[in-house]
């Protein structure tokens, strides 16, 4: 297993700092699609082991309200379903969306290109995804 750092930024959101956040990878991953699907599998596990974690009494602390109040939006990041997430279908959604153009990938400071591209990752490195936003309005 290989410790990284990950960074999650939407353009056009007023929070412009990048606060990189450990996290585990497993060794031998070679190429973009294979981290993208280990990045997946990993979210949609904990995904699954926290949803059935029922809080007696929902409650935030002042540091989680600050934190979360610079995205525009507070609250409690319960789920109120009780289905489990489909790791081969969040697989092939993410695959997707990259396909599509609807986020990047980076590796320290260099953007991978190409979902079969070669990819090296040491201990240490940060993965940045930059998902994208499209503008909506009149052209006039």
């Amino acid at each position: 297993m290989l410790n990284i750092f990950v960074n999650i930024k939407t353009i056009g959101k007023r929070n412009r700092a990048l606060t990189p956040k450990p996290y585990i990878i497993p060794e031998g991953i070679q190429t973009l699609r294979g981290l993208i699907e280990a990045v997946v599998e990993h979210e949609v596990s904990q995904y699954n082991i926290n949803q059935g974690e029922a809080m007696l009494l929902p409650l935030l602390t002042q540091e989680q309200i600050d934190t979360q109040s610079t995205s525009g939006k507070v609250h409690f990041g319960r789920v109120y379903s009780d289905k489990k997430a489909d790791v081969k279908k969040a697989v092939n959604v993410a695959i997707q969306g990259y396909e599509d153009g609807l986020y990047r990938v980076m590796i320290n400071k260099t953007e991978i290109e190409a979902l079969d591209e070669a990819v090296k990752i040491k201990e240490g490195d940060t993965l940045t995804f930059i998902r994208l936003t499209f503008l909506a309005g009149r052209l006039w």
